[in-house]
């Protein structure tokens, strides 16, 4: 088990480890690789204030508190702002990365964003329609940006009236309207507020094209310019004082939300970040505050965790752990006109059942157009999943992790005595295995209500003939009643393997590591991988055990993003070692790259893989993704 400071530095990070050679991204202004601050002297004090006062019965009640959000399970995200009036293209330019960080990506003076922002009218905007579009989605919970870094208020706002929706040509209230539906609705309500980035106030962090500001692309002062010029920081308290939490007790008092979303801690030093929370407790200390506060690297003063930006895997997080994944239809948070990267509806599916099988939310954006209308994209993601929902939400809503092995077709979720199994990848015959399953089944059925008769629980656990399970292209699900909620099951570190699967694939997030520990990337496409490995006395193993034996194709998965690393490998599985290289000189990049390593025979029963390192090349080993074998 990973240490939990681990955890903690893993699951909240906002980005991943990357090598200071490859490419600044245009994000880098969001997504640090370390988002949260290191205590020093100065937070003493704040931090002995909270832990033996405030904080300390915060914490008391977290429980209690928490509830509401951990039940609704899936929320609505929604960017929205001035931003999106003009599609990530400014002047006939497009912007890079995040469409809602146009301001700074194209360093637009503040006094020109605020003119143009006084032309936003978003006519088509219709409060009841996008709460009922994802309370259709299956959604239970609704946070929208009511300040984005670019400093602008999506509310007339009593503070820095100038710089909030008061001063455009909209004369509605869109928050209160949306505050209303979803309590006409029944969905949970809240904010997202930038409260270290402010690219429109002088005294506040991120803006260093108008100001000299730190925290911005230039690092006037360096990352923790705060400990290097405490000198600076009066300014950046007055930015805090005059604006960040008045407008936040202003939301508080105005709305009366249920959850605040907040990001970037690490613009602020610690002592900032937990005065707003404090604030925030104060104030309603009913409300759920996310993990992106404040925090340490040992501890998280917030009511739950986050992952990064943008996930498709997750890595294991501690039991009991509250978490939640933050996914977006395209790659942009806020809308762009220019990227049509849309995923599948499936994709978000799959997305939804892997969290709430190891204990996650999913809070999945969508960024709507400047004139109120949503992306005709987005809408047939979410009518998409509406349509999956109605008859399947009952696997993914409220549930909680089964402490099954993993399996190779799928995921298990679980609400009582109920087993619901989410059947990604689908045998062409034979019997889908639930390996370890052990307990009394009572019954095994589809959620249309169709009963399965032709079951059978043996050694190695329940088999359920294929052909027997209702087709869905996207998640077919099963409901297994048991005659217990306690499941009598194998280790639930192993992991299952089946010949009979088109793709069995071991995670590098899911091994078990020797030696120095590494670090994991952070689950976004192509960097769901362990990286640091720069000892021979360091590798990655997994327990697994063979359902249905057979020989199988191996291959393997990783990212080289370092120039002149690589080295000589070795993998054993199925009492046979597979030698290998990874050339130092080949190309380096941020997508995955596939050796084909040949075939094993792979008996029934339990079999160790190992990957080691027999010779390292550079300061360290290329980063692994997964292992993959596929019935030959």
């Amino acid at each position: 088990m990973f240490k939990i400071k681990y955890f903690f530095f893993f699951l909240l990070s906002s980005g991943t480890i990357v090598s200071m050679a490859q490419t600044k991204n245009v994000n880098e202004g969001n997504e640090a690789t370390n988002m949260f601050n290191d205590a020093t002297a100065r937070d003493k004090n704040a931090l002995a204030e909270a832990e033996n006062g405030w904080w300390k019965q915060a914490a008391s009640t977290r429980e209690q508190r928490i509830k509401k959000w951990k039940e609704a399970t899936f929320g609505m995200f929604v960017h929205w702002g001035v931003y999106s009036q003009y599609g990530n293209i400014w002047k006939g330019k497009q912007g890079g990365g995040y469409a809602e960080h146009l301001m700074r990506v194209m360093k637009i003076p503040r006094q020109e964003y605020l003119d143009s922002a006084r032309r936003f009218n978003p006519v088509r905007f219709d409060a009841e329609e996008w709460v009922l579009l994802a309370k259709n989605a299956g959604m239970k919970y609704f946070i929208i940006t009511a300040k984005h870094h670019d400093g602008f208020a999506m509310y007339p706002s009593a503070f820095s009236s100038e710089y909030s929706l008061a001063n455009t040509l909209f004369k509605r209230d869109p928050l209160a309207e949306l505050a209303a539906a979803c309590r006409r609705h029944g969905l949970l309500f809240g904010f997202y507020y930038s409260h270290a980035f402010d690219w429109e106030h002088p005294d506040a962090p991120g803006n260093d094209w108008d100001y000299d500001n730190p925290g911005g692309d230039k690092l006037l002062g360096g990352v923790n310019w705060f400990d290097k010029h405490p000198d600076w920081l009066m300014k950046t308290k007055r930015y805090v004082d005059e604006k960040a939490i008045p407008q936040i007790e202003e939301l508080i008092q105005r709305y009366h939300p249920d959850l605040l979303w907040f990001d970037t801690p690490h613009k602020l030093p610690l002592s900032e970040n937990l005065r707003i929370l404090k604030a925030i407790r104060m104030k309603d200390p009913s409300i759920v505050v996310n993990g992106r506060l404040a925090r340490t690297e040992e501890k998280n003063y917030g009511d739950y965790l986050n992952t990064a930006d943008r996930p498709e895997e997750y890595y294991p997080v501690s039991n009991g752990a509250y978490w939640e994944a933050i996914p977006t239809t395209n790659e942009s948070y806020g809308y762009s006109s220019t990227d049509k990267s849309h995923k599948s509806t499936a994709h978000f599916i799959k997305l939804l059942a892997k969290a709430t099988a190891m204990g996650g939310n999913i809070l999945m954006n969508i960024g709507p157009k400047g004139d109120g209308s949503i992306d005709g994209a987005d809408v047939a993601i979410l009518k998409g999943l509406g349509r999956w929902m109605k008859g399947n939400s009952e696997s993914v809503i409220a549930v909680a992790p089964s402490g099954l092995p993993r399996q190779p077709w799928g995921v298990i979720t679980q609400r009582g005595n109920i087993l619901y199994l989410h059947v990604f990848d689908r045998l062409e015959q034979g019997d889908l295995i639930v390996g370890g399953l052990k307990g009394r089944v009572k019954s095994v059925s589809s959620l249309s209500g169709k009963t399965i008769e032709e079951y059978s629980v043996k050694d190695d656990g329940l088999h359920i003939p294929i052909d027997r399970i209702d087709l869905d292209e996207d998640d077919s699900v099963v409901a297994v009643e048991l005659e217990s909620k306690s499941i009598n099951t194998t280790d639930n570190d192993v992991i299952c393997l089946d010949h009979n699967i088109s793709k069995n694939r071991l995670l590098s997030f899911y091994a078990k590591q020797i030696g120095p520990q590494m670090k994991f990337g952070d689950g976004k496409k192509d960097r769901y991988y362990v990286a640091g490995w720069t000892g021979l006395n360091q590798g990655l193993t997994w327990d697994t055990y063979v359902l249905t034996g057979g020989r199988f194709k191996v291959s393997l998965r990783y990212v080289k993003d370092v120039a002149n690393t690589g080295g000589e490998l070795s993998l054993t599985l199925g009492g046979k070692r597979i030698d290998f290289a990874i050339n130092p000189d080949s190309p380096i990049g941020s997508r995955g790259s596939q050796l084909e390593l040949g075939n094993v025979n792979l008996s029934k029963g339990n079999q160790k893989i190992e990957l080691k390192a027999n010779r390292i090349e550079g300061a360290e080993m290329v980063k692994f993704l997964e292992v993959i074998l596929a019935p030959e």
